[in-house]
This record gives structure tokens, sequence and C-alpha cells, in this order.
């Protein structure tokens, strides 16, 4: 609110205070597997294949677990309707996520993931100090670059690398981790 208040009275506007709103929740709202396992625990997810596929029809979950990763092993693997139980049991486990057993925290996008919304809070902060009406429309598409990182594994880390490029064409280098 804050925030809000200080863009109008200096610029007459609130978009780059609406962006970061946007792209914050975005950047804090990413599905890990603790968040898969909740959405396909819904009815809604089992109506849904019903009314699509029909009610008897087989279903097979192509899974990729850290743990196989780590083995060396490159290709998803497939398993039935049995491993319905196991969505359950990881929905329940959501409050491991964050902390030292959360096995699913040490693969690399999962660190990165939860590195990006303080390094974008930290990059807005340092873009909104000195900021003049000259460089409003740089500091919205600042603001705005977060929509460019989606997708799941390799192709979410190369939508970051992406990301970091664009911030350094718009002149911001000092919240890049290393």
């Amino acid at each position: 609110q804050d925030t809000l208040q200080k863009e109008y009275t200096r610029f007459g506007k609130t978009q780059i205070t609406e962006a970061v709103a946007r792209y914050l929740y975005k950047l804090m709202a990413y599905k890990d597997e603790y968040e898969v396992a909740r959405l396909h625990t819904r009815p809604e997810f089992h109506d849904a294949l019903g009314d699509e596929f029909g009610m008897k029809a087989k279903i097979k979950y192509m899974l990729h677990p850290p743990m196989l990763r780590a083995l060396g092993l490159k290709k998803k693997i497939g398993f039935g309707r049995w491993f319905e139980m196991g969505y359950a049991i990881l929905k329940r486990m959501k409050f491991l996520r964050g902390t030292p057993i959360d096995v699913f925290g040490y693969v690399h996008v999962r660190r990165v993931e939860r590195q990006l919304p303080n390094l974008y809070r930290a990059m807005i902060a340092e873009c909104l100090e000195n900021l003049h009406e000259a460089d409003y429309d740089k500091a919205l598409k600042l603001a705005q670059l977060p929509d460019m990182i989606r997708g799941y594994e390799d192709i979410k880390l190369r939508n970051v690398e992406e990301f970091w490029l664009e911030v350094e064409k718009i002149g911001l280098t000092t919240v890049r981790p290393s």
C-alpha cells in the first residue's frame, strides 16, 4: 500500500506497483512436487479425466523423481493409478517444504525457485531507489520480466537465465546470484 501511494504521488501512475504485485506472486506460487500432488488429488481433476476419457480409462503418471535423477536416470517412468496413494501422502507432507528433510528441495531448480522472490524484491528495490520519470518505462519493463519465467525443470532454468540476461540489458546487474 505504501509503495503504491509513493508511486502514485511521484508519477501519477501505479503500473510498477501492480506489476510487482502480480509477478512477485508468480515467483512465489511455483508448482513444486507438493503442489502437483495437491492438484492431482482434487476431485475436480478426476472428474475432468472421467469426462474426457471415461471413468475406466487407464491412467499413467509419467514422473522423474529426484532420487532416480541422482542415479543418472534420464527418462521419466510411468506409474499406474496405484500412485494416487503416493500423491495423497505427498500432499500431506507439504510441511516439509523448505526444511532440511525436503528431498525435493535439494534439486537445483527448486533452489533457484526459492531464491527468485527475494532476488526480485532486491532488484525492484534497487531500481526504485532513485527512480526518475525518464526511467519509468524501463522500470516497468523490469518489473514485468518475471513473466518470461515459465516451464518446468530445464526449460524453467533456461528461462531464468534469459530473465537475467534481460535484466542485464536493462542495466541492473548487482542482484544476480553468482
